[in-house]
């Protein structure tokens, strides 16, 4: 599958130039392509790279380029790659909206495209388990593919949980786990896992996926709610009281989930299906200072 499907390659090209931001201050022993914050003792020099706009040009070597007529970066070894991991919820909920599901791989695989792209160490899994359970890749020669094969998953088809599989498949050694989920879960649940992720000593960003009907339902009558994963189904009266008091709930648990990745080192940020891939990967995540 061609990669120009997605918005065209306009959109790749600055993803190119963003880095994911951790706070932690533990980082892989593997040299990438990130700067340290500072040099550190030693500029003992590596290797290079092609130059990319928003690189330091006094870092270009001429000599480099008076051979090959291409613009190269040195590259030292204080320069480090971090390892993140990325948790894609392929549950039923996640597939039954369309629009939900078609951001949700659009963020996952766009993220692990920044990851890759700027040398970090890439884990990706989708839960429940589905056709692509986990993947392992170092380096940008494999940031298109990866990037393709996420746009491309099918969900698992399993009526499960996220949290529980999350749980099991949290990996030790990460510095960055990003969970993109709808957080259509117990709060207990969803606390157990952060928890865990908190305990490893791991930067955690919980990106909630809710679709438009969801966020702000526009229902009347009678009708008859099917939950996606159990198969339940409870018949009811739509009115504006029924739908006031689901918002209220609907906000209590976005507190909550806030309140929890807070006590345990994350960040929180709500999303609805219908904000466009560009905002968030441009706007809000870099304003909030998780990517650069």
């Amino acid at each position: 599958m061609a990669v120009s499907m997605h918005k065209g390659g306009g959109l790749l090209s600055r993803l190119q130039k963003k880095r994911l931001q951790v706070k932690t201050k533990k980082r892989g022993a593997h040299k990438g392509t990130r700067q340290s914050s500072g040099f550190g003792s030693s500029l003992e020099f590596s290797d290079f790279r092609l130059y990319q706009p928003g690189d330091d040009v006094r870092q270009i070597d001429w000599n480099v380029f008076g051979r090959t007529q291409k613009h190269y970066i040195k590259r030292f070894l204080d320069e480090q790659e971090i390892s993140a991991a990325v948790y894609l919820d392929t549950s039923s909920s996640m597939q039954s909206i369309d629009q939900k599901w078609k951001l949700a791989k659009e963020l996952a695989a766009s993220l692990c495209y920044i990851a890759l792209s700027g040398g970090d160490r890439l884990y990706f899994a989708s839960l429940p388990s589905g056709s692509k359970a986990s993947l392992r890749r170092k380096g940008a020669n494999y940031s298109k593919q990866v990037y393709a094969e996420i746009l491309q998953l099918e969900g698992a088809g399993i009526n499960e949980g996220y949290s529980d599989h999350l749980s099991r498949a949290l990996q030790k050694n990460q510095q960055l786990s990003i969970l993109i989920t709808d957080t259509m879960e117990p709060l207990s649940v969803l606390e157990s896992a952060m928890k865990r992720i908190g305990a490893m000593k791991q930067d955690f960003w919980l990106l909630q996926i809710l679709a438009k009907e969801e966020a702000e339902p526009n229902y009347s009558g009678d009708i008859r709610l099917i939950d996606s994963e159990s198969s339940t189904s409870v018949n009811v009266s739509m009115n504006p009281v029924i739908v006031d008091g689901y918002k209220k709930r609907l906000e209590e648990h976005g507190r909550q989930l806030e309140a929890a990745c807070r006590k345990y080192g994350g960040q929180f940020v709500p999303i609805t299906a219908d904000t466009d891939i560009q905002t968030i990967l441009l706007r809000i995540l870099p304003g909030k200072g998780m990517l650069n």
